[in-house]
């Protein structure tokens, strides 16, 4: 019996599943914490690891993380706010956003927030600001788009010629304008790139970040003295939703960078890292109700709790996320038999509102469950649909040594609460 079969036993045990609480993500903060020693253990110390707050914004998760001792990445007002809230480090924190106010910047520089910038409107910005915060302690640098091409998704391909992301240097003059920025302006002492996520060959982003390194030589050979220090290299680590399976793992990016880009290695700067949904995807899954049943044109239809409001980019990108399902007695009993082409469906009304599709799965009836897995990232902790489902609960759960415990970490409002909230 998997972990998640175990889990999903003692939730149904727990009568964690009833007609007020429809949908309920589980996060395994034992997992976590596994995925966070992986992460220490496949690069050098002077990697320094930040964890990707809009992959996975619950407080109780980001507390988790935190007490593993790595800083967070953060791309707005909000994802500062929650991370300092779950007690992160001030000095581990990076602002990433490409649409900082002038207060944003002004509170990265007053608390010694590092931050990359995004673009020369930003730099000039900057430039001025920084002169009413002379004992800043930020580290800033830019973020640079190395223009090397797309993966395989192009909505999360962060390096195309036209990529709304970053500096390009391949740009007519942009290179010799860039350095020139950071011969002028000593503050600039870290540089960064990400040169996608989700379809990304691993090598196509170890070409990116080999872009990055040449930069920072070049900026420095020039300067005559070592004025960056910090290479951000982001994350972007893909994640294997065909199985269990962890692949790739942080080891294997870890050996390709080494092969490809040996300065990381060395010691000569320090790394920081961004990854997100390579630390958290597989540490959570979903558990929804069944609520009926039917035949279409010959497919059979399992209407569900979840769907397009807690899994978005599944629903609208099917063929670029598609998630692995398993069906539940009532009672927690995996389903075996009778495997039929189905549709498992969500509560949305269009037509697209789609877990699964044309899948082989045994026969699903009303009140049975269906476990959704890989979506502790970018799934239950981002949904904006609160009208649709009555409610989402999300659950930790960690082994100790009075066995297995469940404790509830969020529960998302009815939309007569979130109008109550706000009045």
């Amino acid at each position: 019996m998997t972990r998640e079969h175990q889990i999903l036993q003692h939730a149904i045990q727990d009568r964690l599943l009833t007609d007020d609480t429809t949908v309920i993500g589980f996060m395994d903060l034992d997992g976590l914490g596994r995925s966070i020693d992986d992460l220490n253990a496949a690069f050098p110390d002077h990697f320094q690891h930040t964890f990707a707050v809009k992959a996975n914004s619950l407080r109780h998760v980001l507390m988790t993380l935190s007490h593993c001792g790595i800083g967070a990445e953060v791309a707005s007002p909000g994802e500062l706010t929650m991370a300092q809230s779950a007690g992160f480090d001030t000095a581990k924190i990076i602002f990433d956003s490409p649409a900082k106010t002038m207060d944003d910047l002004r509170q990265c520089l007053k608390h010694s927030i590092a931050f990359n910038l995004d673009n020369e409107q930003e730099f000039e910005r900057v430039a001025t600001l920084i002169k009413e915060y002379p004992n800043t302690n930020a580290i800033i640098g830019f973020r640079i788009n190395p223009q090397i091409g797309s993966g395989a998704i192009s909505s999360t391909s962060t390096a195309t010629n036209t990529s709304k992301f970053g500096y390009p240097i391949g740009d007519a003059g942009n290179r010799e304008r860039l350095i020139s920025h950071y011969l002028d302006h000593p503050w600039l002492t870290s540089i960064h790139t990400h040169a996608g996520s989700q379809g990304c060959p691993l090598e196509l982003m170890a070409q990116g970040i080999g872009e990055l390194v040449k930069l920072a030589e070049e900026i420095n050979a020039r300067r005559g003295a070592q004025q960056i220090t910090r290479l951000d290299i982001g994350g972007g680590l893909p994640v294997n939703f065909a199985s269990p399976e962890v692949k790739p793992t942080f080891q294997d990016y870890a050996d390709i960078l080494r092969a490809d880009v040996p300065v990381l290695f060395t010691g000569k700067y320090t790394v920081k890292t961004e990854f997100g949904r390579a630390i958290a995807a597989k540490n959570g899954f979903m558990v929804t109700r069944v609520e009926y049943t039917k035949q279409a044109g010959g497919r059979h239809i399992a209407t569900t709790h979840a769907g397009a409001q807690i899994m978005t980019r599944t629903a609208f990108l099917p063929a670029a996320w598609p998630i692995r399902v398993q069906g539940f007695t009532p009672d927690g009993q995996l389903k075996t038999a009778d495997p039929v082409q189905t549709d498992v469906a969500g509560p949305c009304c269009f037509a697209a509102d789609l877990v699964a599709k044309d899948v082989s799965l045994p026969r699903l009836d009303p009140n049975d469950y269906v476990a959704i897995y890989d979506t502790g990232a970018y799934y239950f902790s981002n949904h904006f649909d609160y009208n649709s489902l009555p409610r989402i609960a999300v659950y930790g759960v960690s082994t100790g040594s009075d066995g297995m415990s469940i404790d509830l970490i969020r529960r998302a409002e009815t939309l007569s609460e979130v109008v109550s909230n706000m009045s």
